[in-house]
Order: structure tokens, then C-alpha cells, then sequence
């Protein structure tokens, strides 16, 4: 399998036991190339999502320093791409995260993303690559 984008969803499920989908996404994890590959709005919403969670924020961080999760760099003079994805998905109001990953997707070739926001991530388009291919 190619390398894969990892959404706020399983991201959240993975470092929080307590998460309806927890199981379900690290089965997932093993049929997966490491490391997974995101960015930081990703991280960020993932961390306000877990706030509550103890220990949970500690190991999204960890999970950073220990190889399982790389953050992809976003430069100032590439904002302004995310922001025309978020106009062109204006109907389905885009998170900055999810723009910020189909932008990602686009510039470096990702074709596959685990996430569980099928419904917004099966109307994104991977450049030219067409749909993306979903996990779980």
C-alpha cells in the first residue's frame, strides 16, 4: 500500500481507548505502511478533541517524537491554496483540516486517507488522481 493521510477521526480513536471507534481503527492500523502522514490542523483539532482524555494529548504528542505520525510541512505562501479548496468545497463547509489534507493530498501524490468522514472524503477529489481511496 502507498503511503497514507490520517485524518482527525481515527487519529482521535487511536489515542483514546474510550473512543467508539477505537477498535475498529487499530485493527485498521495493521494492514498500513508506517508512518502515517498528516498536518498540523489535523493535530490541533485532534488535541482539542482529546482535551478531555487523560494522558490522550500526551501520546498524540509522543506518537510525533516516536515515528508513527508525520507532520507534513504547510509554508505561508501555500494558505492561500487551502483557502480556494475551501471555496470550491464551500457546500459541504470544509474544516480547515480537511482542506488542509485534500490540499496535501494534491501537492504530494496521496491517494489514500484513513479517515471516518466518508460522506465528506468521498465528494474531495486527490488532484487528478480522482476519489480517494477510504480506510477503514
Amino acid at each position: 500500500m502507498k503511503r497514507v493521510l490520517l485524518d482527525t477521526g481515527p487519529l482521535v480513536a487511536i489515542m483514546s481507548p474510550a473512543d467508539d471507534h477505537h477498535k475498529t481503527c487499530i485493527e485498521a492500523l495493521h494492514d498500513l505502511p508506517g508512518p502515517l502522514f498528516s498536518c498540523w490542523p489535523v493535530i490541533t483539532e485532534a488535541a482539542w478533541l482529546l482535551r478531555r482524555h487523560a494522558g490522550a494529548v500526551e501520546r498524540l504528542l509522543s506518537s510525533i517524537s516516536g515515528g508513527f505520525l508525520e507532520p507534513l510541512p504547510i509554508q505561508t505562501t501555500e494558505a492561500a491554496k487551502i483557502g480556494k479548496l475551501m471555496e470550491k468545497y464551500r457546500s459541504i463547509r470544509p474544516q480547515l483540516a480537511d482542506a488542509a489534507l485534500v490540499y496535501l493530498a494534491e501537492r504530494d501524490g496521496f491517494e489514500v486517507i484513513f479517515t471516518l468522514d466518508r460522506r465528506d472524503f468521498s465528494v474531495y477529489q486527490a488532484g487528478r488522481r480522482g476519489a480517494f481511496r477510504i480506510i477503514p
